[in-house]
């Protein structure tokens, strides 16, 4: 009923409105050597994030926008839209709606789940392959992989091959985390775990919990020595050698601090300990303490109702934001048609931001439809609410001719409102 009572609302109009509460052009600062030409720069920044954001490009948006010439747009992108403060545009939006009670309903922010997204690239990138099961034998694509909250906000963007398995990159987004949200619970789906995941999150005090398909091929491990478990004894396996954890101990707990420090990224150390020969202790220690960390979240997993159910709500999260994202990603059929890394990471993490924007919007919007229901005497309930995603977007309007020249008098004219 809720989604009824959203006004229709332009993109553009959404996301100057949204700035106007939680300035998140502020995070934009230029590079250094940048000279001021005199210029309102806030519009075209905004128009240059939804040509990102929509896959429109430079030279389409320069064509449907009133008041912005392409000349501004490439001035903007060139001096301003770096990977770097796109995030920090990003986190701005995170934290604001984290602050937001409604948000509540939904989370705390003390979990997230992470899931690839595949779109499909018409130029020649080191990133792009093949990927039969959804663009046959001639396409190519990438996997954009994105950590969501569970208060629905995307707080990490990636861009990796289709080849490697995702669960290489889900400490990346996790540790590289600039917002007020620290999620110490994850979720992925069965491509997002490996036995080093495991152990690494134990070791970096994260509770690590994948959806797991054909648990019946799943292998279970028992700790060495003398304890025996008559009632699942038939279920194990091997046993896992302790006494190689006990050696390189130290060892693995200076691989979690350097990750938590960055010293290095994350996937670079998770593909390295997952490549080690055979004659590598600390890997093999590593797979070790995964391999217990595996077996109890298995037994728990089958278990636990309520452990299985939270595991599902969080990824269908995750697939709600891929939903919004195909929707505000609409040019081009939804494929880069560049193959430059950093050109194809800014449209991904204006993307991203384009899809935080709507979260915040929408979740102010819903903040004012609750309370006038609840003024006019109906009673409106936060399990009710929590069971309502904020991600709608039926009501957003990413395409059609783009009015940047009225953002101005716009955002002056609802701030009051809104605040």
């Amino acid at each position: 009923m809720l989604e009824t009572h959203l006004p229709k609302v332009r993109i553009e109009h959404l996301l100057d409105e949204v700035d106007s509460w939680c300035g998140l052009t502020k995070a934009f600062e230029p590079v250094v050597g940048y000279e001021p030409r005199g210029e309102a720069l806030r519009a075209p920044l905004l128009a240059a994030v939804v040509a990102h954001g929509t896959n429109l490009g430079i030279a389409a948006m320069g064509h449907s926008a009133e008041g912005i010439a392409i000349s501004q747009l490439q001035n903007v992108s060139k001096w301003f839209l770096r990977e770097d403060t796109i995030k920090a545009a990003n986190a701005a939006l995170v934290d604001f709606h984290h602050r937001l009670r409604l948000s509540f309903v939904w989370g705390d922010g003390t979990k997230s789940s992470s899931d690839g997204q595949r779109f499909g690239v018409r130029a020649g990138s080191l990133l792009a392959s093949y990927y039969p099961r959804y663009f046959g034998y001639y396409d190519r694509a990438l996997t954009v992989v994105t950590h969501t909250s569970d208060q629905h906000s995307v707080f990490g963007t990636k861009i990796i091959s289709c080849a490697p398995r995702e669960a290489q990159y889900v400490l990346d987004g996790l540790l590289e985390n600039n917002t007020i949200l620290r999620p110490r619970e994850h979720y992925t789906d069965t491509h997002g775990y490996t036995e080093h995941i495991f152990g690494l999150c134990y070791l970096l005090g994260i509770t690590f919990a994948p959806r797991l398909r054909d648990l019946a091929d799943q292998q279970l491990y028992r700790i060495e020595g003398d304890a025996t478990y008559p009632a699942l004894d038939t279920l194990f396996r091997s046993a896992v050698e302790t006494a190689l954890i006990r050696e390189q101990w130290d060892e693995l707990v200076r691989v979690a601090s350097s990750l938590v420090r960055r010293t290095a990224p994350a996937h670079v150390v998770v593909q390295r300990l997952a490549g080690g020969s055979s004659s590598n202790r600390l890997a093999k220690a590593l797979t070790a303490v995964g391999r217990i960390i595996k077996t109890a979240y298995i037994l728990r997993y089958i278990h636990d109702d309520e452990l299985r159910s939270r595991v599902q709500l969080q990824l269908n999260r995750g697939e709600s934001r891929h939903e919004l994202a195909r929707c505000l990603f609409f040019a081009n059929q939804g494929e880069f048609r560049t193959g430059d890394y950093e050109e194809i990471m800014n449209k991904a993490s204006c993307l991203s931001l384009l899809s935080n924007a709507v979260l915040v919007w929408n979740t102010v919007q819903m903040e004012r439809i609750v309370r006038q229901m609840r003024s006019s005497g109906e009673r409106v309930s936060d399990e009710a609410l929590a069971h309502i995603s904020p991600l709608l977007h039926a009501h957003v309007i990413p395409n059609g001719t783009y009015h940047f020249d009225r953002l101005t008098n716009l955002a002056s004219r609802r701030g009051g409102e809104s605040s």
